[in-house]
């Protein structure tokens, strides 16, 4: 369970990215369901801590603060404005963190700090896409997916950029605090509760030109997940050749149909293992996949588990 958490910065650190770690474990959403951290930030040198926006954050704790810490958030930074220079006090500090079960959590270039501090070694691991090019070649050993939205080996979290980092942390909250306060902070927040992180970081055309989006498939396909959806069925219903379907469906999310839709079936089949007392047999019919060996397939490729383990853990308490 996850109740302390140090969120660290240096010089250069990327003001949204901080947001992030600070409206995640920062806020307490006990008046909404949500769940309640004890959160501290700090920096290796107390004081004002200049932002890559070129405004300063004044910082009253200094690393101290990992000491007793469950979960170290190392948030992004510029780093090409003194990457080499991360203190070594700093380093030695998550790396004594994490020898004590402490969990980590790199956002976006924070993924670096890890790198630096011999973290990354031997792990799966992810960051901004522009930069894992640069992150496999600094960790050699490391396994670097360039295309995941958040990776989680071991008690080591890494994410994408910018919003991935959201994604990474309701995760995070999800499976280590339970998923009724992941969506009480997602709600809060206004963001989908759960993106799974072996989807793309980025599609090759977000901003289809006007009257060319599928977002009204997608959001038919949603509602109409028990019904059969070939590749030719859809294109028709989109008024489109199946080529040029193929193709426009890859650009706007990312995959294909039949991944796209293996996720939304999953993620719906996920919302009903928690809220209800269904059995696995009517979920998986409910949600398209036609019978529960397929759900137990499907359950164990994207999440690693299986139905029943996952309702274990994460249903909600059944009303008295």
């Amino acid at each position: 369970m996850i109740h302390k958490v140090a969120a660290v910065i240096v010089p250069g650190v990327a003001p949204f990215e901080l947001g992030v770690a600070y409206e995640v474990f920062g806020i307490d959403r006990r008046d909404t369901g949500g769940p309640s951290f004890d959160f501290t930030l700090c920096a290796p040198e107390p004081g004002p801590v200049m932002t890559k926006g070129g405004f300063p954050v004044v910082v009253e704790h200094g690393l101290e603060a990992l000491d007793d810490a469950d979960l170290v958030v190392a948030v992004a930074y510029g780093i090409d404005d003194g990457a080499a220079a991360l203190p070594q006090a700093y380093l030695d500090a998550l790396r004594a963190a994490h020898a004590r079960g402490a969990w980590l959590f790199a956002i976006c270039s924070g993924a670096f700090t890890l790198a630096r501090a011999g973290l990354l070694d031997g792990r799966r691991c992810t960051t901004h896409w522009m930069y894992t090019e640069r992150l496999a070649a600094e960790v050699p050993t490391a396994d670097v997916d360039p295309d995941a939205l958040y990776v989680e080996d071991g008690r080591v979290l890494t994410s994408a950029g910018t919003a991935a980092g959201i994604d990474a942390a309701l995760h995070l909250v999800r499976t280590q605090v339970g998923a009724d306060a992941a969506r009480a902070v997602a709600r809060r927040m206004v963001v989908p509760p759960q993106r799974e992180g072996g989807q793309a970081q980025f599609v090759v055309d977000p901003l289809p030109r006007e009257g060319e989006s599928l977002a009204g498939l997608l959001a038919w396909m949603r509602q109409h997940l028990a019904e059969e959806h070939t590749v030719s069925r859809l294109a028709r219903r989109a008024a489109l050749s199946e080529r040029t379907f193929a193709r426009r469906f890859r650009q706007e999310t990312g995959t294909t149909p039949a991944a796209w839709l293996a996720r939304q079936r999953v993620a719906r089949a996920q919302e009903l293992l928690e809220s209800t007392e269904a059995p696995v047999d009517e979920i998986a019919r409910v949600v398209g996949f036609g019978s529960a060996p397929v759900l137990r397939h499907h359950f164990a490729r994207q999440l690693g588990t299986s139905p029943v383990s996952y309702r274990r853990r994460f249903a909600a308490p059944v009303a008295s």
